[in-house]
């Protein structure tokens, strides 16, 4: 007996309490969280009655066509952030089972030494242990054996209480599941919910768009409307250049800081001053030498419009395309063409959603009509890094794609590989 009790005191002795099963999030992250989905929502609302209220006045109208869009794109953003919190109490509830699953182990074995003590005990009463004190061959051997039957019976009284304190932490935790697996199936059904709008919205506005492209007026509306996004895109060109401008003017200027400081180290402390830092920015090939074999921003498509002077098929007029418009089936997904920096994210009336990449040697790319942005500004990619996904618009389903050198609008075609 005593042996037994020996080897399970040292068992108990090491097993080990699990940390708190669910991490608190601090408090300004998830009023931030809750904040910003709040704004989701109400932009989506917002642009819910502008849709009502366009609706009312013409149904077949570009600005109704944008409203749309626009909308959609914050639903794919609400629909994102919903997975990502889904993500997160998925996670969650993992780990809270694996320490659920621990300390029922933890609780089983405790529960299980101690019926066994208890069967002990009835069985041999505490007879047993004054046969252990009276068998002592010495006196010294005596105490050795009272101090091991008080700690034995402390012990005895300590796995009780380890045993309620886990039974009511097991309780707690699976009532805190509970509460998780509520807030998860809640997420999954709004996440479904918002999917369903989405493709709603989806439907509206292809089916718009078979309407509108039927209307002639409707093509002269938007070709006022491209006019106007390819000066959008020379504007935010052109700040993109000062804005690095300004920053090679205060990276230059804080290295020459550097520089003064080292070489007055380098005198006081006779050390060799460190060597000027590289650019920020690092591609594994220099752009200007990927003229006639840049990868394509699309698996499969054509040009349908190419650069400079175009004549409309349908209005007969001449337009200035200061990039390619390449076809390709809506939803395909569309490539960064080279090593990159996301620039800029936005929208721009007549060319939907846009993205803008900074390239080394200041050269940088515009990829416009896209459904869905799958990028963030500052991300740097590697070349064929999927950015986006096509959609389709009123000239039909496409990529609006440039290439500009500083301010001077490159022609794609000299630049794409043949094909």
């Amino acid at each position: 007996m005593v042996r037994m009790s020996t080897r399970w005191i040292l068992a108990v002795c090491f097993v080990t309490v699990p940390s708190q099963v669910f991490s608190q999030k601090p408090d300004r992250e998830l009023k931030k969280k809750e904040t910003e989905l709040q704004r989701l929502r109400s932009d989506i609302q917002s642009f819910e009655k502008k849709i009502v209220a366009t609706e009312a006045k013409e149904r077949a109208t570009i600005d109704h066509l944008d409203n749309l869009e626009r909308q959609s794109n914050l639903i794919r953003s609400l629909i994102t952030t919903l997975h990502g919190e889904e993500q997160s109490i998925a996670r969650e509830i993992d780990s809270a089972r694996g320490s659920i699953e621990g300390l029922e182990l933890q609780l089983q074995s405790l529960k299980s030494h101690y019926a066994g003590y208890v069967r002990s005990v009835y069985k041999n009463g505490r007879v047993y242990d004054l046969e252990l004190l009276f068998s002592a061959r010495s006196v010294n051997q005596m105490l050795i054996r009272v101090e091991y039957l008080k700690r034995f019976s402390e012990r005895r009284a300590e796995d009780l209480r380890s045993i309620q304190e886990k039974k009511t932490r097991l309780e707690r935790e699976n009532e805190e599941l509970q509460v998780k697996l509520d807030s998860e199936r809640q997420l999954i059904a709004e996440k479904a919910k918002e999917e369903a709008t989405l493709r709603g919205k989806s439907s509206e506005r292809r089916s718009l768009l078979r309407k509108v492209r039927k209307d002639k007026q409707t093509y002269q509306k938007e070709l006022t409307r491209k006019s106007a996004a390819a000066q959008k895109i020379e504007e935010l060109i052109a700040e993109l250049i000062e804005k690095e401008r300004v920053r090679k003017e205060r990276e230059a200027e804080e290295e020459r800081k550097r520089l003064i400081a080292a070489r007055e180290r380098a005198k006081t402390e006779k050390v060799q001053p460190t060597l000027p830092r590289t650019s920020n920015f690092v591609s594994s090939t220099n752009f200007h030498d990927q003229r006639g074999k840049l990868r394509w921003p699309v698996s499969r498509g054509s040009v349908q419009s190419k650069f400079g002077p175009q004549v409309h098929p349908i209005l007969k007029t001449i337009t200035q395309n200061s990039g390619i418009d390449i076809t390709t089936p809506a939803g395909s997904d569309i490539y960064a063409v080279a090593d990159a920096e996301v620039a800029v994210l936005s929208f721009i009336p007549g060319f939907g959603n846009v993205v803008i990449l900074n390239h080394a040697n200041g050269y940088r790319s515009v990829y416009a009509h896209l459904a869905e942005i799958g990028v963030v500004e500052s991300q740097r990619l590697r070349e064929g890094t999927v950015i986006g996904k096509s959609d389709d618009s009123i000239s039909g389903s496409m990529l609006h794609f440039e290439i500009w050198h500083d301010r001077d609008k490159q022609n794609p075609e000299s630049w794409l590989a043949k094909r």
